[in-house]
Formats: structure tokens, sequence, C-alpha cells
């Protein structure tokens, strides 16, 4: 039996449509979802959806914030976590549940280390150490001074037991040799209000939550916890200028792919959220809100993390720390 040449072509392109519909789309495929893991309306969210909204353009696919809060960031990256090779499903993570809960909670619902794919550092917080002004404390001489001449008397607000509010207390605590009783609230704002009110003397928190109340001169800044001034706070020293350069408890968030996505979907999302952090609008929205822009490459953030994980596992065992 013998085939014609036009049989033959057909034949052929029947054989390549049929292999074009089997193929793998191009990454993305379809619009993506951030995970934002705390509610919507603070730090995290805005500096999400700004990253989302960024690296929207980049990729030509939308990517839409979903905010699922609960156990300091837990909840909402075990989302992440567990997309299997879907790179369309990513998370923005903040210190806690990128570095601190890996010690602190008892069964963590995934492995960082195998379960979330580091694709770039988004951005660093800084915290400032505060007291009220009505004290009459205005350096951080000042305030050792005070602490130590009355040790065990002056209450440290944070936002929460466990997370980087109330470690960056017990890790100043441990570094200057100081007893203050930690006061946890639940969430900044509750913290802040009773610091106002005088229930307690001072905090340690985000640089933004706290910049309204300095500016308007009801809390007085001493320190800045981070190794450069903060932008917003620039006549305020840094604990290293100080002398006590492990006092560094900046708060961070990093954006994380699921575990088992290809190396390639990987690639892109990191090219895509590097450029948005390059932009213009992205630095001038972080930087309104107290935000250090970050960057680097995905080993990088691994390698951060980790330090992370173990810096945070030494001032949790020190103290004791257990949640609540």
């Amino acid at each position: 039996m013998t085939i014609s040449r036009r049989g033959a072509l057909a034949g052929l392109g029947a054989l390549s449509l049929a292999g074009g519909a089997g193929a793998q789309q191009p990454f993305p495929s379809k619009p993506l979802t951030l995970i934002v893991p705390f509610p919507a309306g603070g730090p995290a969210d805005i500096f999400g959806r700004q990253l989302a909204q960024g690296m929207s353009a980049s990729l030509g696919k939308p990517v839409v914030v979903e905010n699922k809060s609960g156990a300091a960031g837990v909840t909402g990256m075990d989302v992440v976590a567990k997309a299997g090779t879907d790179a369309h499903v990513i998370g923005i993570a903040s210190a806690s549940a990128g570095s601190i809960m890996q010690t602190l909670m008892p069964k963590m619902p995934y492995d960082p280390d195998k379960d979330l794919a580091p694709i770039v550092l988004a951005v660093k917080i800084q915290e400032v150490i505060a007291v009220n002004s009505k004290l009459g404390v205005t350096d951080f001489k000042g305030l050792l001074a005070r602490l130590k001449a009355e040790p065990g008397k002056w209450g440290c607000s944070s936002a929460g037991t466990g997370g980087i509010t109330h470690l960056a207390i017990e890790l100043f605590k441990r570094e200057t040799g100081t007893d203050i009783l930690h006061v946890p609230y639940r969430g900044a704002a509750p913290a802040t209000n009773d610091l106002l009110a005088g229930v307690v003397q001072m905090t340690i928190l985000d640089v933004p939550v706290l910049l309204p109340h300095i500016r308007s001169g009801a809390l007085t800044a001493l320190a800045v916890t981070s190794d450069v001034r903060a932008p917003l706070l620039p006549d305020v020293p840094t604990v290293r200028e100080l002398g006590f350069p492990r006092i560094n408890s900046d708060n961070w968030y990093g954006l994380f792919a699921p575990g088992a996505a290809s190396a390639a979907d990987r690639a892109r999302l990191h090219e895509a959220a590097t450029a948005a952090l390059k932009s213009k609008e992205l630095i001038d929205a972080y930087t309104a809100v107290g935000g250090i822009v970050g960057g680097g490459s995905p080993d990088e953030l691994a390698a951060f993390r980790r330090a992370e994980v173990a810096k945070w596992a030494e001032v949790i065992r020190f103290a004791n720390v257990k949640l609540e």
C-alpha cells in the first residue's frame, strides 16, 4: 500500500497539533496568588500588595493578594508549602513564620527547609526602643541607668509572646544585663496604647508603628535596633553606634514559592520580584512606611533565613520562651 505525499503531510500535521496540545504552557499560565499571612491593612499587607502589583507588570498576569492570617504567619505560609509544584501560589513570610516559629512551635505543619523555596528578601523593617516621654529619659545611657537602678520595675510591651518584638526584648535584656518585665499584648496597637497611657514604661516595636507618637513628642526614641539608622528617624542612633551591635532585631519579609516548584518557575519569579523591587513606585511606597527595600539571590535569602533561625533559637533557649 502506498501513502500519498498529501496524506503523509496531513498525518504529520495532526501529530504536531496533538503534541502542541499536550505541551506544558509557559509560566505563568494563569493569575498568581500571593499569600499575605496577616490581616489586611497592616504593614505586611502593604508590602505584599505593592510587590504583587510590581510583579504583575513583569509577569504579564495578575498577582492577586489573599490574606490568610493565624499562628504568627504560619497558617498562611502553610498554604504555600502545600501547593506542590504550582509556582502560581507564592507567599511573603515575616521573621516569625520565616525563622522564629521553626524553634518555638512544637510541631510545624510544614518543613520550612524543604517545603518553601526562597525567592528574594523583599524588605526589612527596623525597630526602635522607645519610652514614655513623661519619664524624663532622653538617651540610651539614661535608660540603662534607670533600668539597673530599678530592676524588675519597668514594664516593656510587645505585640505578643513569641513574636519578634518579644524576642527583641529578651535579646535586649541579655545583652544589657537588665531585668525588665515583659508585658505581651495582642498586637502592636494595644502595646502602644498602654505605653502612651503609662501602664508600661517602654517598648521595642516597628518604626512605622511608633513614628506618629515619636513625632508628637508623646514617646521618646532612644535607639534603633539595627545596623543602620532609620531613614524616618535620622537623628536616632543605632544600637551598633551605642556599643551593643548584637541587639539587632530587624523584622523582615521574604518571598517564597512552594518547595517543589521547578527551578525555571522559581527563576522567573525571582526575575519579576527583583524588577519590582527596583521600581521607583515600590521603593517610594516601602520607604513611606519605614521599609528598607531588599533584594539579592534566592541563595542569599536562604542563608539569611538560616542565620535568623539560629540567632532566635539561641534567644528562645536563653529566655526559656514558650508559646501561650
